[in-house]
């Protein structure tokens, strides 16, 4: 599917480079060679260009074809991706041809996650996070839900790197929490594409971007009354009381037999020495003369 789409694009893109190469009057001739011959050279990031097009990447940012060349870069990522090389060559558009739908369709899910996890990198650089300020700052991320916090503009954000294990979250500096995304597609995405570090590394290095914390909050009201503290008090009080019986009832069914036993007989040696005029052991160590 991805790549029969792939394949739909990269055919209008060449055929779009032709036509603005013919002319829109047709005030110049041009031979079928320098037709084709342009397309390669016009379009040199198809997949990518492609990819960030397609509807529910609208949270990625083009990654530099510099980074993507710097194997540094990409240090660890081969024992990650399957297929890596050739997910590689054709994130660069140099895979080869030859390779029947199936394969290709195996590359393609591969180069997907291989540009995810690079996306995850660059976006910590000082290139990346200038590309993802310029997405905050136009909203491409969506506002926060929150009421109070006034439409402010949301950043994506992982909880947690390892890829497969949680969808991205959307991260508002206002309020400081996370929300769910509105569109299901953004929902599907892995939070490991963007990182737990991303949105505050991006603060750290503009710090004037941190809005002052809302102090707002919502007050319930009861025909125009607020509510007394006593009454959040009391059942505040109420859920103390129950949770503290039982807790006793608890500890009392769980109590063994013999513990039980045991309680009682020292019990009953004690009233009898209390009886009979002896000293008796507090809770101290001292000794008590019972008279």
């Amino acid at each position: 599917m991805y790549m029969q789409d792939y394949k739909l694009w990269t055919q209008q893109q060449t055929n779009t480079a032709g036509c603005n190469k013919l002319g829109l009057a047709g005030l110049s001739i041009t031979t079928m060679d320098d037709y084709t011959s342009g397309s390669d050279s016009d379009y040199t990031k198809y997949w990518i260009d492609w990819f960030l097009g397609t509807k529910g990447n609208e949270y990625f940012c083009e990654v530099d074809e510099e980074y993507i060349l710097d194997r540094f870069n990409l240090t660890g990522l081969n024992t990650e991706v399957q297929y890596y090389s050739q997910a590689l060559d054709l994130i660069t558009d140099n895979l080869d041809e030859n390779l029947d739908d199936e394969m290709r369709e195996i590359v393609e899910k591969s180069a997907r996650h291989l540009y995810g996890l690079i996306h995850a990198r660059f976006i910590i650089t000082t290139h990346g996070l200038t590309k993802m300020l310029e997405k905050f700052k136009k909203c491409d991320f969506g506002r926060c839900p929150r009421v109070l916090c006034h439409n402010h503009p949301l950043l994506p954000v992982a909880l947690s790197d390892v890829p497969y294990t949680k969808s991205v979250k959307l991260f508002c500096c206002r309020c400081e929490d996370i929300y769910n995304p509105k569109s299901s597609r953004h929902a599907s995405i892995d939070g490991a594409y963007f990182g737990c570090s991303f949105p505050h590394m991006l603060f750290q290095v503009y710090p004037q971007l941190v809005p002052p914390k809302s102090t707002d909050r919502y007050i319930p009201r009861i025909f125009g009354f607020k509510l007394h503290d006593v009454a959040k008090q009391q059942r505040y009080q109420d859920m103390i009381r129950e949770e503290s019986h039982a807790r006793i009832m608890a500890g009392i069914e769980g109590l063994p037999t013999t513990a039980a036993q045991g309680s009682s007989s020292g019990q009953q040696n004690n009233k009898n020495r209390v009886a009979d005029g002896t000293p008796v052991a507090t809770e101290s160590g001292a000794m008590a003369d019972v008279n």
